[in-house]
């Protein structure tokens, strides 16, 4: 199992937490275990002894309103980590706080790109030309947008700004995705799970699964599965780098 790795998953999201570190930690798989709130960064990064698990600082959008006493919290911690998320703007559950939304956005943004060198993990969904128009083409950090569902136009600026895009099972199952990663530079390609939300034929999906990700990217790029592991491992390590 060497060489896999998952840059969006939510380990404190499940109960059978123990042997899920000890799977990840037997296959030496890199993760990075993204949180929806400030105080929930903390209590993972406090438990954590596995050096294959990265906790990431988040803040989700859709709790941005209900938790938002918890701001100055965020701001505090951005030194604990290189990794932030899950972060970023929801426009199809949040649109009463969109306001809010891209206030928050914009500041984490600005704060990230002046400490440099931070790995973000990106929530866009309906709100993918505002992200990328927050973001912009010189942010001194590295952005993956986690699930990209936005038009081609979009993707084509994510792109040209350097973004990378991380694909999980249900996406490589979707037409529309099908269509969105053939236009992606394989390069900025890399892998996600966002378990426990994406399942694996009705079942809850297991960090084992990871290869029937490569599997079917393979199979749409028309590239070796071999290749395409190997690709993916590249750009993984260019990423943390």
């Amino acid at each position: 199992m060497a060489n896999l790795y998952d840059t969006h998953f939510h380990l404190d999201l499940f109960e059978s937490r123990e042997k899920i570190i000890k799977e990840i930690d037997d296959n030496q798989i890199y993760t990075i275990a993204v949180t929806n709130l400030p105080v929930l960064f903390t209590k993972l990064n406090d438990s954590l002894s596995s050096k294959f698990i990265k906790p990431a600082l988040g803040f989700h959008p859709e709790l941005l309103s209900q938790y938002k006493h918890l701001i100055p919290q965020m701001w505090s911690l951005l030194n604990e980590t290189r990794y932030i998320g899950e972060v970023g703007l929801d426009f199809k559950t949040g649109k009463a706080y969109k306001e809010l939304q891209i206030s928050f956005f914009s500041e984490l943004i600005e704060r990230c790109d002046v400490l440099e060198n931070k790995i973000l993990t990106i929530h866009s969904r309906q709100s993918a030309s505002e992200i990328v128009s927050i973001i912009g083409e010189d942010f001194k950090g590295k952005v993956i947008l986690h699930w990209y569902s936005g038009n081609k136009a979009t993707l084509k600026k994510a792109i040209d700004n350097g973004y990378y895009f991380s694909i999980n099972f249900s996406m490589v199952n979707s037409n529309t995705s099908k269509e969105l990663i053939k236009l992606i530079p394989l390069e900025r390609l890399l892998l996600e799970t966002d378990a426990p939300f994406v399942k694996f034929k009705d079942k809850q999906f297991s960090m084992l699964d990871i290869k029937e990700i490569i599997k079917e990217l393979a199979s749409i790029l028309n590239l070796d599965q071999k290749e395409m592991t190997t690709l993916l491992w590249d750009n993984f390590k260019t990423l943390i780098k």
